[in-house]
C-alpha cells in the first residue's frame, strides 16, 4: 500500500512533570476464607513485580521496599533469572547480624545475596491448583510452609514462570485483621481471630 493512503498524526511537546501510566490491580476490600484464591494473589500479568538484583545492598534493597511499599523484592541474576528473593524480615531480622559475626565487615557491606532466600530453598505454588482455590486454602499453605509469601508459577513450553504472589499481610487485611505486625505468627493469631468473631 502507498504511503499516501495514510496521514500523520499530530504530535505535541511533552510536557514538564509528565508520568506514565503503571498497571495497577485492584483487589477487593474484603474477603473471606471462602473466597477464590486470585481475590487475595497479587498477579504479575496485571501488575509488575519489584525486582533487585543481588549483588545490590542490603540498605538499597530496603530503601526500595520502602519506596514501593512492598515487603518483599524478587532477586534476578545477571541474565533475569530469578535467584531468589529478599523479605523486610530478612533485613530487620537476625540474618544482617548472623552475616556479620560469620563474616566481619559492616553492615554497609551486606548485600542482598548474603541474606536472601535462595532459588534453591523456594518453592511455588502451580496456577491450575491455586484457580482452584479458596483463600483460606492459601492461608493453610503459608501456614504449613511458615512463610509470609508464597510464589505462584505456571509452566510454559516447558519452563516455569512465575506469575503471581501471595503475603500473609495483604491476606490478612483483606480479611479484616488489624496487621499489628509483620511477624507471619502474630499475623496468623490475627487472622484466627478475625475468623473467631466470625
Amino acid at each position: 500500500m502507498p504511503t499516501t493512503q495514510f496521514k500523520a498524526l499530530k504530535s505535541a511537546p511533552l510536557k514538564t512533570g509528565s508520568s506514565f501510566v503503571r498497571p495497577v490491580q485492584n483487589l477487593p476490600d474484603r474477603v473471606k476464607l471462602g473466597s477464590p484464591a486470585s481475590d487475595v494473589m497479587t498477579d504479575l500479568t496485571k501488575i509488575s513485580v519489584v525486582s533487585v538484583r543481588a549483588k545490590t545492598s542490603m540498605d538499597r534493597a530496603n530503601a526500595k521496599m520502602i519506596k514501593y511499599g512492598v515487603r518483599m523484592l524478587l532477586v534476578l541474576d545477571d541474565n533475569e533469572q530469578i535467584a531468589g528473593l529478599i523479605t523486610a524480615s530478612d533485613i530487620l531480622g537476625e540474618k544482617p547480624m548472623r552475616f556479620l559475626q560469620n563474616m566481619g565487615g559492616t553492615h554497609a557491606d551486606i548485600m542482598v545475596r548474603d541474606i536472601m532466600t535462595t532459588q534453591r530453598e523456594l518453592e511455588v505454588l502451580n496456577i491450575q491448583d491455586v484457580k482452584a482455590a479458596t483463600v483460606g486454602d492459601i492461608v493453610a499453605s503459608l501456614k504449613q510452609a511458615n512463610r509470609q509469601h508464597s510464589l505462584v508459577a505456571s509452566e510454559v513450553d516447558g519452563r516455569q514462570l512465575v506469575c503471581g504472589l501471595f503475603s500473609i499481610t495483604q491476606i490478612a487485611r483483606q480479611l479484616g485483621a488489624q496487621v499489628q505486625s509483620f511477624e507471619l505468627a502474630r499475623t496468623l493469631s490475627e487472622i484466627e481471630a478475625v475468623i473467631a468473631r466470625g
